[in-house]
């Protein structure tokens, strides 16, 4: 059993203390595997380190410092970096310079398109051992470095967690759910077409005036967060997944597992290659607006059918996604000791 420091946004300051992020999914399942686990939030210490207690920018220093400390003196295996902007690629080296053996891995679930996020996982790549991104193909070859493990990290699921089950309620209060952080800037690429979300969710419920709709942020709907996110999840038969862009392989916001964990019948654009891990009867693929409103109304009309998807594709996220499996190919990436055999999603970049 491995000896594992997990450092990443486990900040209490922010709303809902991210109960549904990766960084909680992925120590969960580390637990549950057997390992001791330490969580380690960069963003917290930032802000203690900082004059007034406030700023997470003030305190960087004092974060790095202490971080260095808490290795020296817990002796971990293996050291997990989820978007730790605060932590200096320096800082990890004198780690592993203190700790010859130990073994660092970053992940991110930010997409590739974005350059700033680019930048972030380049500043660690030659200080890292490995790196997993939440986007799986060539889109991952800007990262490639010499010696370094290279490859996708599924949105884990974790039932604890995604506690819903509108898989088995035949009449929910919603038909369709859709959240969407910033609608307008960026706009959204959808089939080759940018758009701003608000004007692209009022064209789509104009085909389907009679759909009842809960979409946090979009037309100035508030945002949900916490418990109130998760209330939300409950309440909807259909989960729709529009990402920033959906022609990058396996890209997707981890609301795809926040809203087929929940047990809603998932939505999304084939475009972004979920159909060669999931069929038809697991997923709803679509192609184009037209398409999307057409077999959302087809499923609002048949609730026994959308509930047998729903559960379908519930079931089979969680065999394939659930916390404890992607927390175990992780910490193999992490060791440098896996088999590609071992798992069905695209594994390490070649």
């Amino acid at each position: 059993m491995a000896r594992i420091l997990h450092v990443g946004n486990f900040s209490l300051k922010a709303k809902g203390a991210f109960q549904h992020s990766v960084e909680h999914k992925l120590s969960n399942g580390l637990i549950r595997n057997g390992h001791q686990v330490v969580n380690f939030s960069d963003r917290d210490a930032a802000r203690a380190g900082s004059v007034l207690g406030r700023s997470k920018f003030g305190g960087r220093g004092a974060a790095n410092k202490s971080l260095r400390s808490l290795c020296r003196h817990m002796g971990p295996d293996v050291v997990l970096f989820g978007q730790a902007d605060v932590i200096a690629a320096e800082t990890i080296a004198a780690i592993r310079q203190d700790s010859p053996s130990i073994r660092i891995l970053q992940w991110n679930v930010d997409p590739m398109f974005e350059t700033n996020n680019v930048a972030r996982l380049l500043s660690k790549t030659e200080v890292v051992h490995a790196t997993l991104v939440s986007t799986a193909g060539e889109a991952l070859a800007l990262l490639k470095r010499p010696g370094m493990l290279l490859g996708f990290l599924p949105n884990p699921v974790d039932f604890s967690i995604e506690r819903g089950r509108c898989h088995e309620v035949e009449h929910l209060p919603y038909d369709l759910f859709y959240a969407c952080g910033n609608p307008s800037q960026p706009l959204r690429e959808v089939a080759g077409i940018d758009w701003d979300m608000n004007e692209y969710m009022a064209r789509l419920l104009a085909k389907l005036p009679d759909a009842r709709v809960l979409a946090p942020g979009i037309a100035g709907a508030p945002h949900l967060a916490g418990a109130a996110y998760q209330a939300g999840l409950e309440q909807a038969a259909l989960g729709l997944n529009i990402s920033r862009r959906d022609d990058n392989f396996l890209y997707s916001s981890d609301r795809l597992a926040h809203m087929c964990g929940n047990g809603q019948a998932i939505l999304i654009a084939r475009t972004v290659g979920y159909d060669t891990l999931f069929s038809d009867e697991e997923m709803v693929f679509f192609d184009g607006m037209d398409d999307l409103a057409e077999k959302i109304a087809a499923l609002i009309a048949e609730p026994r059918r959308r509930m047998t998807l729903a559960a379908a594709g519930r079931a089979r996220y969680h065999a394939l996604f659930n916390e404890q499996r992607v927390a175990k190919y992780v910490l193999e990436v992490a060791l440098g000791d896996i088999d590609p055999a071992d798992y069905p999603w695209p594994t390490l970049l070649q």
